[in-house]
């Protein structure tokens, strides 16, 4: 009888097209290998959510959903929060385990390597260095790292919009500093008017704010040259490169990594171009520790990742979150995400019980299981699953024994992950830093050729300040402004759109 439930359960994934194969169906607590569970690539990028509690076998399951993608020619971008991930580049041991798992489900396992490009957030990491300008990052996504609130946040985004009205690409934090401190001088103050100011108190708050965001390491990540999103869509004999964000320490800074991860997926829904409905998605983003996003996230911060979620599937770009709970998510995102993969869920206390009777509710009815009972008791390696079949409708509720993954499952060590990057063909492209002339460079050398000045009191204005109140200064300032063109056009999240 299990077996027959089992087969009545797959029999809701059976599909004619390509599919990630995820592993077999468990009934009453034995694996049908002959009762598939798979997740149609047509409708990867109806997105999804990988979930479950630490240990329950989160990482695994994402390195499988990797290297089956990229077999079938579809790029990945991973972030590679505790390095384990770096193990795609080079094949598996197998051994006992894995020869067990593979009878159970059925997997022909073989021993496979995927090709990887390794990425670091900014320079001074193991993989080639991922910038972005502060005109690209935009003001609304700038607010969220430097945690404004929103008064401050408006704020930033009328100094944003001074900018791009003059045509001044603001590349760096040095730039975006002597912008705020013009504008809070006397000659600053007067061009904004009838569109507001920039006041002392708040532009204190935004400076201050920049200082402990460069002492945190983020002048290494603003800066130029840019990533082009195009690197990200890569093949390499027919494979999918798996992109590999490593970030080890995001502990340092987990709201820069998950902004940063958001200001990526911006990126690409303004970059590329209507897909409408392929047989594969162009790319799939798996977002890790998704809840540091959406943790106290402003109102129209939210309203943007909603929106970008919703929209981006027309680009053929597919995005499953991960994280610990479905309820770490809005219900407006966890509506979007058509494909479901619950690890065990941990129910030691009251709010416990409680996450656990919402993710229950998200889940469509099932006369197979008590799935209050399953998500408790599911085995390391094993999910709840649920996506959406290739007419739309959502397949029904598999208690899944998932495959094991054919590449290494740990990491490759740092120095293999070093030498990796180094010889990437965007090596040469991304490893060095350009420094090119804006405003900061341009102020600095008026400075320096006019004469010292007497000495102040203790309270002197610093030396931007004493540039922005020297009149040639001020006109040189407006001349190079106007010189750099016109407005730019933003995006959803105040990207820059190219």
């Amino acid at each position: 009888m299990a077996d027959d439930a089992a087969r009545q359960i797959a029999s809701g994934y059976a599909t004619g097209g390509a599919a990630v194969e995820l592993g077999a169906v468990v009934v009453d607590g034995a694996a049908d290998a002959g009762a598939a569970v798979r997740i149609p690539l047509a409708t990867m990028n109806r997105h999804g959510l990988v979930a479950g509690a630490t240990g329950t076998g989160k990482t695994k399951t994402l390195q499988l959903l990797a290297e089956q993608l990229s077999e079938a020619g579809v790029p990945v971008l991973l972030a590679d929060v505790k390095g384990d991930l770096s193990g795609l580049a080079a094949a598996g041991e197998g051994g006992q385990k894995v020869t067990e798992r593979a009878a159970q489900v059925g997997d022909d396992w073989r021993a496979t390597s995927y090709p990887a490009q390794f990425w670091s957030l900014g320079t001074g990491g193991r993989g080639v260095p991922i910038r972005a300008t502060i005109t690209g990052f935009g003001p609304l996504l700038l607010a969220k790292v430097l945690g404004l609130n929103a008064t401050q946040e408006s704020t930033l985004g009328l100094i944003f919009h001074w900018a791009d009205q003059r045509g001044l690409a603001l590349l760096d934090l040095k730039d975006l500093r002597a912008v705020i401190q013009y504008l809070t001088s006397d000659e600053g103050k007067a061009e904004l008017t009838g569109i507001g100011g920039v006041s002392t108190a708040t532009a204190g708050v935004v400076l201050r704010a920049l200082s402990n965001l460069e002492a945190r390491g983020g002048a290494e990540f603003f800066g130029e040259p840019e990533l082009a999103v195009g690197d990200l869509l890569r093949q390499v004999d027919g494979k999918g490169v798996v992109n590999l964000l490593e970030l080890d320490d995001v502990q340092a800074d987990p709201v820069l990594f998950s902004t940063f991860l958001m200001w990526l997926l911006a990126e690409l829904f303004e970059e590329l171009p209507e897909a409408g409905d392929l047989d594969r998605p162009k790319l799939v983003f798996f977002f890790d520790e998704a809840h540091l996003l959406f943790s106290g996230a402003s109102k129209a911060f939210l309203e943007r990742i909603e929106q970008t979620v919703k929209l981006i599937r027309s680009k053929a770009v597919g995005v499953f979150f991960c994280t610990q709970l479905p309820t770490d998510l809005p219900n407006a995102v966890l509506s979007q995400l058509g494909a479901r993969v619950q690890h065990a869920i941990r129910a030691f206390t009251p709010d416990d019980q409680k996450a656990l009777s919402r993710t229950v509710k998200t889940y469509p009815t099932t006369e197979h299981y008590r799935l209050d009972e399953a998500l408790t008791s599911l085995g390391t390696g094993e999910a709840i699953v649920t996506v959406l079949s290739e007419t739309g409708a959502p397949t029904p509720v598999a208690w899944t024994r998932l495959r094991a993954p054919r590449s290494l499952m740990g990491t490759i060590g740092e120095e293999a992950v070093r030498s990796s990057a180094a010889s990437s063909p965007l090596c040469d492209k991304y490893q060095q830093t350009i420094d090119r002339e804006s405003a900061y460079e341009r102020l600095a050398s008026k400075v320096a050729a006019a004469p010292e000045p007497e000495q102040a009191a203790s309270d002197e204005p610093g030396i931007f300040q004493q540039a922005m109140d020297n009149p040639a200064v001020r006109s040189f300032f407006r001349s190079a402004a106007s010189a750099l063109g016109r407005e730019i056009t933003r995006g959803l999240f105040g990207n820059r759109r190219r």
